[in-house]
């Protein structure tokens, strides 16, 4: 199993993983920054935390990444793609509700990287903050939510999301201990350094 077929099959079973672009941006930051301690909320069948690892390493450090799934199919698919790609010393998966999970952990991390439930975007930007230090990097994925969190219009059943996406926009933006900035790739990336 290689890189490309975890996307594929991840791709052709409709499992949302980060898109290209999104990556290419990340890319950027990980080569720059070069984080030894990486938190990943919402693993999926872990292809942004195996491109992530591959990253780093490739950029010559040596990197630890937790990183939390909901779904234990999609968990063990995950242990099962990162043993493929002979990462599993560098990513630890943790199975369980990341709202539950988060509070529980005391590590401190280099860059935390959201791409759960929407819903819960706010919560994770708290927890993220708390295991900060000056100058970690908060991204989150997904933030303008296919442009609903930019415009007027909202679908009763995204409603909840957009709701909770514009409150994180509005806590990352206004945070005295953030500086944020808000990309329109992919789906949307807030990219947020804690001062």
């Amino acid at each position: 199993m290689n890189i490309e077929e975890i996307k594929s099959k991840a791709l052709e079973n409709h499992i949302p993983i980060i898109m290209d672009d999104t990556l290419h941006v990340i890319e950027k930051i990980l080569i720059k920054e070069k984080p030894v301690k990486v938190l990943e909320i919402g693993t999926a069948t872990g292809y942004s935390a195996i491109c992530f690892a591959k990253i780093i390493l490739d950029n010559g450090t040596q990197v630890k990444i937790d990183t939390i799934e909901l779904d234990e199919q999609r968990a063990s698919e995950a242990i099962t793609n990162i043993k493929g790609m002979d990462l599993q010393e560098n990513i630890n998966v943790m199975i369980g509700n990341a709202v539950e999970i988060l509070p529980t952990l005391n590590n401190e991390y280099d860059i935390v990287f959201i791409d759960a439930a929407k819903g819960k975007y706010p919560i994770f930007l708290h927890e993220a903050i708390r295991m900060s230090h000056e100058g970690t990097i908060i991204l989150a994925d997904n933030i303008l939510y296919k442009g609903y969190v930019m415009s007027d219009y909202n679908k009763h059943k995204q409603r909840t999301a957009v709701t909770h996406l514009r409150e994180y926009i509005k806590e990352a933006t206004e945070d005295d201990r953030l500086e944020t900035e808000i990309l329109e790739v992919g789906d949307g990336l807030a990219i947020s350094r804690v001062k």
